[in-house]
């Protein structure tokens, strides 16, 4: 089977049932989260569906684990913590242009593994143009100080010489008139030095807002909670293979998925210092160099943005605290190469708690626990805090208020219709279909198959969300997957990180929008660059698929659960 076969079966394979769905996905003629609603009104007027089974995949366990664990991030950012860390991190690498590129980078990429990546580029990019203001702002020198320096006594300095009784200050007068010869070319050179030097500006403009963007989209990728495509994956897992026994947790997506985020952050830093700034160790690293007047500025920035944080408060412990909690209970959970602490204490016959269980709990923790220290610890309140005992009732760490208008329920709906549509396709027997087309692809390695799967959802994802582009693929390539005896991870995980992959257009993503908006880039700068990210991105996930996934996804075999699923699926 052909490539180009390939293609056409996967356009060819939503029947008219479902393909208004597909162009409202696609097209977003409608609000993402409206269409997401369709199936709950198309599935049963067409017959495919009673309305009771369609609205039930609305509200998952996978959803629940997207709630709780967006709520925690609300928390962090309401308490302000995010950028408390962003900002310490900064103080720690400096202002040298790649330390400072990978500053931004680590931090965006740490900080939207937990948080949305909008939310993340959101925070950051006002400090990136603060640090280049302080960095592009002219020295001492180079041009006159502002009028409201430079005048005193509401006099100019030429008035205060014409008017000073001093014989020297008039010749000083006479000679400031006399024009002074440069000498030939003077003025040329140093008008394409400004030009130069204006061109480095703007290159390093473009590549520090790039990075933004660019990290906020890897980082999500590292945890199971940081971006939609990683939750559709586990949506559709449990959904299509009931009988996975959770192969995909939040330990074993982590142990996979972080070692590959760090490999592609390394290379887009590297590609972006290549771009945009150069390897010139010592304007860029600093070494031999002593810090420019813009350096000291721009340090100066971030560390007075640092102080006006003010001290540590009892809120942003609380939270730290509740989060830190959440990391280690979702990783012990169950953590693969032993039995975790849900195993032992309540899933020694089933399956009762998950990921989505931690999460909530966390939760709801964050409007139980005050936001200041209670009345039995007042001593080590005005000690450590220096502040009143509280006269009323302590408001928790967080309100409903502060949730319901921070929290992205539009999300939740797409989530819901996704799961939906992939019902949807499995009842109708088109699951079924489209499996029996893909058989002649047994012909082809299952490694060339990944590449050029990854390639389409990348190319794929440029048009569409990446939630939309995750909901659309996994479905079709897990029936394929049975189809062809491949373990049906061996092609979503790779394309769920190709999802997440959109570097190349500004309507990509809302990190890129939001970048884009700042007026540095052009439509082409990002294309240039974001085509060799997509590139890098690939060639990552192919790497890590076919080494480390191999043995915590144990890919090498077609896995019973995928087989018994098979046999129902082509039965029934």
């Amino acid at each position: 089977m052909c490539f180009s076969s390939f293609v056409c079966v996967c356009l060819c394979s939503f029947d008219l049932k479902n393909i208004w769905i597909l162009l409202y996905w696609c097209t977003e003629v409608l609000p993402l989260a409206v269409t997401a609603l369709l199936p709950a009104v198309l599935f049963p007027l067409f017959g495919i569906m009673e309305s009771k089974q369609v609205c039930m995949q609305y509200l998952k366990d996978t959803n629940m684990l997207f709630v709780g664990g967006l709520m925690v991030a609300v928390a962090v950012e309401t308490w302000n913590l995010h950028k408390r860390i962003a900002l310490r991190v900064l103080l720690v690498v400096g202002v040298r242009p790649a330390l400072l590129m990978l500053g931004f980078m680590g931090v965006t990429a740490f900080l939207s593994m937990w948080i949305s990546n909008t939310a993340t580029t959101a925070m950051m990019v006002p400090i990136v143009q603060a640090v280049l203001e302080q960095l592009n702002s002219p020295q001492k020198g180079e041009n006159p100080l502002p009028i409201s320096q430079s005048q005193e006594n509401g006099m100019t300095p030429e008035e205060k010489l014409e008017n000073s009784s001093n014989p020297q200050d008039k010749l000083i007068i006479q000679d400031s008139h006399i024009p002074l010869e440069k000498p030939e070319g003077t003025e040329a050179e140093e008008q394409v030095g400004e030009e130069a030097e204006e061109k480095e500006r703007m290159k390093m403009c473009k590549g520090l807002t790039l990075c933004v963007c660019y990290a906020a989209s890897i980082g999500g990728t590292a945890t199971l909670t940081g971006t939609g495509p990683n939750l559709v994956l586990t949506g559709q897992m449990s959904q299509l293979f009931p009988q996975n026994g959770d192969v995909v947790n939040f330990a074993s997506w982590f142990a996979f998925a972080f070692p590959t985020m760090l490999l592609m952050l390394t290379l887009a830093w590297l590609w972006l210092q290549l771009v945009f700034i150069g390897f010139d160790l010592k304007r860029t690293w600093g070494c031999g160099a002593v810090q420019s007047e813009k350096e000291h500025a721009a340090y100066d920035l971030i560390r007075e943005e640092h102080r006006r944080l003010g001290p540590v408060s009892y809120g942003e412990l609380s939270v730290l605290g509740l989060f830190i909690l959440l990391v280690v209970l979702w990783f012990t959970r169950s953590p693969g190469f032993i039995n975790g602490w849900a195993t032992h204490i309540f899933n020694t016959k089933a399956e009762f708690v998950t990921d989505a269980t931690v999460a909530v709990f966390v939760a709801v923790l964050l409007f139980v626990l005050p936001s200041e220290p209670p009345r039995y610890l007042c001593f080590w309140r005005t000690q450590s805090f220096d502040t009143e005992p509280p006269r009323g009732p302590t408001p928790a760490l967080l309100t409903w208020q502060v949730t319901q208008r921070k929290m992205p329920w539009s999300i939740v709906l797409l989530l819901g219709g996704g799961f939906a549509l992939a019902k949807g396709s499995e009842v109708s027997g088109l699951s079924r279909w489209l499996g029996d087309q893909m058989i002649p692809l047994c012909s082809i390695p299952p490694w060339a198959i990944a590449v050029i799967l990854c390639l389409l959802t990348a190319i794929f994802t440029e048009c569409a969300s990446n939630v939309a582009t995750a909901t659309l693929f996994l479905p079709i390539l897990a029936s394929m997957s049975q189809s062809i005896g491949v373990n049906p991870l061996y092609v979503m995980v790779p394309c769920t990180l190709s999802a997440s992959f959109a570097f190349m257009l500004p309507v990509a993503t809302p990190p890129n929008a939001i970048v884009f908006s700042y007026g540095y880039l052009k439509v082409s700068d990002m294309a240039k660059t974001g085509i060799v990210m997509n590139i890098l991105g690939i060639l990552c996930i192919t790497l890590a698929i076919n080494s480390w996934g191999r043995a915590i996804f144990n890919l090498d075999t077609f896995p019973s659960w995928a087989n018994t699923t098979a046999s129902i699926t082509t039965g029934g």
